[in-house]
């Protein structure tokens, strides 16, 4: 009977997919062999690295870099335009009169410190945590303002609006004047008593964009938009009060706020175009990040909303966004992650199958 039984435990053991017949005999020191380790088992889809993903997540968004494409034309275009040029008396140039100095941040370091400074250190993210989901959309969404694709998005957008207001509403710069008079003879018009200015057209031209301030919305575009990201990537809103996260998330408005400030004391711009214009590129970049990733603050704000896509939906991505739900459920009852897991609980089946045998033989 004994002898059935454990014949019976042995084929048991056998049909669970664990062979533990070579055990050593009861009373005996010979302790059983070791099982070997499973096999890694990989769960969900492929890393997004740059080399493997990086074409097809540009693929995705080809019509969204088509539009920064007409964005940058768009600001070229009211660059090039005239514009409004508001009513000049005599008596408003009183406050119009201020010195004719150059600039303290000239305007070809703008994009660098705005757009390509994030970039930089978008991409040494990317180096550190290889994910061309976070990388790309990142850069997307600065450029709505000035510039990357999330940070382009930031500052192209930023750009836009406020070139687009400077020559609608054509209000003259604090040092206008000089502008409009270089040599400091004054003319008007004998009825009206409006300003003939007997400048360079360049200068008046440029002496007619003071508001809002383009130095204070590009720089609150792209260096808001790096604190936006930079409270996600360090978590800075986690509850644990850690006050140089804090600090770190400051830093690029404080330079920000710095450059503003010096548009002020350069007489190049009065003060409520400063404050409008900081204010103009700051939501617009708050907007633009938020369109690409979760809010900064729990642990989901690490990552941009694509990346979670990926993960739980991989087969989707390039399919219609009308479609999108449907595959969406599709993908989770039948791709391959469901595939996969239902052949890990086989094995996990027949390894507790096999588990429950080694018990009955050794109570026998």
């Amino acid at each position: 009977m004994a002898r059935n039984q454990g014949r019976i435990g042995e084929e048991e053991l056998v049909a669970g997919g664990v062979d533990l017949r070579r055990r050593g005999k009861p009373g005996s020191n010979s302790s059983p062999p070791e099982m070997p380790p499973p096999p890694p088992i990989r769960l969900g889809p492929p890393h997004p690295y740059l080399k493997t993903h990086g074409s097809k997540v540009a693929r995705l968004h080809l019509f969204d870099w088509v539009v920064l494409a007409l964005l940058v034309a768009i600001d070229v275009g009211l660059n090039l335009i005239e514009p409004f040029h508001r009513f000049v008396g005599e008596d408003m140039m009183t406050d119009l009169r201020y010195p004719l100095k150059s600039n303290t941040v000239p305007v070809w370091a703008v994009p660098i410190y705005a757009v390509i400074g994030p970039i930089i250190i978008i991409v040494g993210i990317y180096m550190k945590r290889r994910n061309v989901y976070d990388m790309h959309h990142a850069i997307l969404g600065e450029f709505s303002t000035v510039s990357s694709a999330c940070l382009l998005f930031s500052v192209l957008i930023t750009g836009v609006l406020t070139d687009a207001i400077k020559d609608g509403v054509g209000r003259p710069r604090p040092n206008f004047f000089w502008r409009c008079f270089p040599d400091g003879v004054a003319k008007f018009n004998n009825i009206t008593r409006q300003v003939i200015c007997h400048g360079d057209p360049a200068v008046i031209k440029e002496g007619h964009k003071s508001f809002p301030s383009g130095h204070s919305s590009w720089s609150f575009a792209g260096l808001g938009f790096l604190s936006w990201y930079l409270a996600g990537k360090i978590k800075a809103f986690d509850r644990r009060g850690h006050v140089a996260k804090l600090c770190i998330v400051l830093l690029p408005l404080l330079l920000a706020a710095m450059v503003a400030v010096s548009r002020v004391s350069d007489y190049w711009h009065h003060w409520q175009d400063v404050f409008a214009g900081g204010i103009l590129g700051l939501v617009v970049a708050s907007f633009c990040y938020l369109q690409f990733f979760p809010p900064p603050s729990g642990e989901p704000g690490f990552w941009p909303h694509a990346y979670f896509e990926h993960i739980l939906n991989p087969e989707a991505e390039g399919q219609v966004q009308s479609t999108s739900s449907s595959n969406h459920r599709r993908s989770l009852s039948g791709g391959p992650v469901a595939m996969e897991m239902g052949n890990i609980n086989e094995e996990l089946g027949s390894m507790e199958e096999g588990r429950r045998a080694f018990a009955v033989t050794n109570r026998t």
